[in-house]
């Protein structure tokens, strides 16, 4: 019976990170470890120090800071947002960040490690809070701008610091990612209860109900509400975003955490398999060659059809949502449902006869 292979002792990767070019994730990959055990392994009580990743204990804290970068991603995407944190709403099971640009969904029993970081990189140094999931893998990370005034940073980890200051760190399997639930059987019953919606909230209640998940519920409910589109639908959408100066919602998230940015972007600038938005106060960093499945949602509610475009990797993973812009009178956002109709269109006019 084969055995798993060896974790590599602190000291071993150490020595990997002097040894290498590799940025922390592709290391850590290479490694067989997580990006939190290569954190691990240089805590030294100063430059990296483990903290509290209690949310309740954490955000509140960021928020004295003032002005920061909130990223958030997962394997395909990375959302950075400049602003600030503000208006934490903690919950049992979740909790919300309505602060100056900044807008979170926090799910906190996915925050369980938690590191102050003090790197020194091109720039300079940059401080940083960081969090991380039981596996070991990014939940959320905040940044100080670059040559920030350090004194409440290092206030703040010092409130945080925990007592186990060890270099290793123990962690979890990585959960697998759920393929799409199908349940053909249930298409008639969830249509009907999807026309009745009235709140995209209920979406999570309706998928319980018929036993299926995000993925399999748009397999199974068909058109109108969910519309197959093409893999490169979401570069031209993206595109016609920045053409049109048409604000939208970029959902960007995690087990952990879900990042909304809010707003206008900027030309697509394509490097390699990279889509990325690089505008003042919002990166936007997405793996094109990860997208194998898009769907254009549409969900009744009562305050006008929420529209999105949504994509999925090739294990069924959601790597992105994309809404237009909404308020908390509006869900519905004519010109961002025009993209989306336009882009459904010239598939249809693609498709052979």
């Amino acid at each position: 019976m084969k055995t798993a292979p060896q974790k590599p002792s602190p000291a071993q990767i150490r020595q990997a990170l002097d040894d290498t070019t590799q940025r922390p994730r592709d290391l850590a990959a290479s490694l067989g470890v997580s990006e939190a055990d290569l954190l691990a392994a240089r805590v030294d009580g100063d430059r990296v120090v483990r903290i509290s990743a209690d949310p309740d204990a954490l955000l509140p804290g960021v928020e004295t800071l003032g002005e920061v970068m909130a990223l958030t991603r997962n394997d395909s995407i990375v959302s950075e947002v400049e602003g600030t944190f503000g208006g934490y709403r903690p919950g049992e099971h979740a909790g919300l960040v309505l602060g100056q640009g900044i807008d979170l969904r926090i799910f906190r029993r996915h925050w369980v490690h938690g590191f102050a970081v003090v790197a020194e990189t091109k720039a300079g140094i940059r401080l940083s809070f960081q969090v991380f999931d039981a596996a070991g893998d990014a939940v959320h990370k905040i940044y100080l701008p670059k040559g920030a005034e350090a004194s409440g940073w290092e206030a703040l980890r010092e409130a945080l610091r925990i007592e186990d200051q060890s270099d290793s760190l123990v962690t979890d399997a990585r959960a697998p990612v759920e393929a799409a639930i199908l349940r053909p059987e249930v298409a008639a019953a969830l249509r009907a209860d999807w026309a009745e919606m009235g709140d995209t909230h209920k979406f999570p209640a309706l998928m319980r109900k018929h036993g299926i998940n995000r993925l399999g519920a748009y397999r199974v409910v068909g058109a109108p509400w969910a519309r197959p589109l093409a893999v490169a639908s979401v570069g031209r959408i993206l595109d016609r975003l920045a053409e049109t100066g048409t604000p939208s919602m970029i959902f960007v998230g995690n087990a952990g955490c879900v990042q909304i940015f809010s707003g206008q972007i900027g030309p697509i600038k394509t490097m390699g398999p990279w889509l990325n938005v690089l505008d003042p106060g919002f990166d936007m960093h997405l793996r094109g060659d990860h997208i194998a499945e898009v769907w254009a949602i549409e969900k009744p509610a009562r305050r006008g059809p929420a529209i999105s475009l949504e994509f999925f990797d090739a294990q069924g993973a959601l790597i992105s949502q994309i809404f237009g812009h909404r308020t908390a009178e509006v869900d519905h956002n004519a010109a961002w449902s025009a993209l989306v109709e336009e882009e459904v269109a010239r598939l249809s006019q693609e498709e052979p006869a």
